[in-house]
């Protein structure tokens, strides 16, 4: 090969792996991450700010109003529209995560969440969760099983986002259903996690529900541990065969 012709190669690898690295860093920074770790805590507590997902009407006969904003910035996208701006349930709800490993049955807080039950409700109704698998498992400080991403990447989701509520005080003890999200501002989405064992996190992620029927199925996927260990894919394969919400 001709030195200027090696020259011009060299440069398009060098090109090359540029992109790849860009590509590998915007899908990282994508990622859904719920982190646990002392450390980590520590350094996004510093940085972390306030955002109410709720917009205040004047008459409070007009009750909340949830904002859902398009995410151009994600990754895989499976849409299926954007929830309504009123919550439709007010109130408790129950619901059910059938799995391939067992049911998992829940109280959903549509009185301290409403946007993040509303938005959760929307989506098992129109079919969102079906057949998606459950893509990552920790342990250790933080005990939880992360699922909600139709692409099982850790980055996909329905293409908008919200901003987290019922955080105050929060604590993710055994039995908690909560939110995912990335470190960017009001990217709530459609993952979530459910926690089988206490978990030391700090109050940033949305708690929308607890689990009432179903940890000895969480525990049971938990005790065949992850890939890598105490932080990746189930060994045990996940997937949510549907979600159902009692009542209309």
């Amino acid at each position: 090969m001709a030195g200027k012709d090696r020259k011009k190669h060299l440069a398009r690898q060098r090109y090359e792996r540029q992109q790849q690295r860009r590509a590998q860093e915007a899908a990282k920074a994508r990622r859904v991450k719920i982190i646990g770790s002392v450390a980590a805590v520590a350094v996004i507590a510093a940085g972390a700010a306030a955002f109410m997902v709720l917009k205040e009407d004047k008459s409070a006969a007009a009750g909340p109003q949830c904002v859902y904003k398009t995410d151009t910035d994600s990754g895989e996208v499976k849409d299926v529209g954007t929830p309504p701006g009123k919550p439709a349930r007010p109130g408790i709800v129950q619901a059910t995560v059938k799995t391939n490993q067992g049911d998992v049955e829940m109280q959903l807080y549509g009185d301290k969440a409403p946007c993040t039950v509303n938005s959760f409700v929307f989506l098992a109704q129109k079919n969102f969760y079906d057949k998606s698998e459950c893509h990552r498992l920790t342990s250790g400080g933080l005990n939880v099983l992360q699922c909600g991403d139709p692409s099982a990447s850790g980055s996909g989701g329905p293409g908008y986002g919200y901003a987290n509520e019922n955080t105050s005080g929060a604590t993710y003890t055994e039995g908690t259903l909560a939110m995912a999200h990335t470190q960017a501002p009001d990217s709530n989405g459609s993952q979530f996690f459910m926690v089988y064992k206490d978990s030391q996190l700090q109050p940033d992620y949305t708690v929308f529900g607890k689990i009432t029927k179903g940890l000895d199925v969480l525990k049971k996927i938990a005790e065949g541990g992850s890939d890598p260990k105490s932080d990746g894919k189930p060994k045990k394969k996940v997937e949510i065969q549907d979600v159902t919400i009692a009542g209309k």
